[in-house]
């Protein structure tokens, strides 16, 4: 199986390596950050950017593959999307399956909070696949969040930062909605919402993407 195996540096540069730092800073302590232009995430009608990661439940290392396409240097030596095995957290893999729902966080802080009320909703959205990734997560930190939770839905790690920057992260948490296929529905949360809230956009993906022509979830 293929792992797992690239670091953002020489694909984005070093300015984007420092502004991804800068931006992981800012996560820890919970910072929304207005940046021109409206850096708010994946724009809607936008594909999710493909990525492969570890689980924190497995023992897998190496860092996140964010390749589009094959030979991509540092990014990944073949596509993301090819990257799957029992201890990855692949992205492609989950919008074949059905509507995503995506919460990228540190594991420091109460921006993980999200994740129990994800959790708690995920039972009434059968066939939302609701996954989460830890960025710049250390395995025993995450694995004692998810232990401590008592999560269930997937939760990777992405040990070197490779997501704040392909995903515009500038808050934490960063919650993102996608239809089956990984185009974007709706602008990501950015702050944790009241969990109300959060069932009334789930809600909302799920009645989009029926209008799209899904015909899973049923109960």
């Amino acid at each position: 199986m293929s792992r797992p195996e690239t670091t953002p540096g020489s694909r984005y540069g070093r300015y984007v390596a420092f502004l991804g730092l800068v931006i992981l800073v800012l996560l820890a302590v919970n910072t929304v950050v207005n940046k021109p232009g409206g850096i708010r995430g994946v724009e809607p009608g936008h594909r999710l950017p493909p990525f492969a990661v570890p689980l924190a439940s497995g023992d897998l290392n190496g860092a996140a593959n964010v390749a589009i396409h094959a030979n991509e240097g540092e990014a990944g030596h073949v596509p993301a999307c090819t990257v799957r095995g029992p201890q990855v957290l692949n992205i492609c893999q989950l919008y074949e399956r059905g509507p995503v729902v995506l919460a990228l966080f540190v594991d420091a802080g109460s921006c993980a909070d999200v994740l129990s009320d994800l959790q708690a909703l995920a039972p009434s959205f059968p066939g939302v696949q609701i996954a989460a990734v830890a960025i710049r997560g250390g395995r025993s930190s995450v694995r004692k969040l998810v232990r401590t939770r008592h999560l269930s839905l997937p939760v990777g790690i992405d040990f070197e930062g490779a997501l704040a920057t392909v995903y515009k992260v500038v808050s934490c948490p960063q919650v993102t909605f996608a239809y089956p296929g990984g185009v974007v529905q709706s602008r990501a949360l950015l702050a944790r919402p009241s969990r109300a809230t959060l069932r009334a956009r789930l809600n909302e993906l799920v009645a989009a993407a029926r209008a799209r022509g899904w015909r899973g979830g049923s109960t």
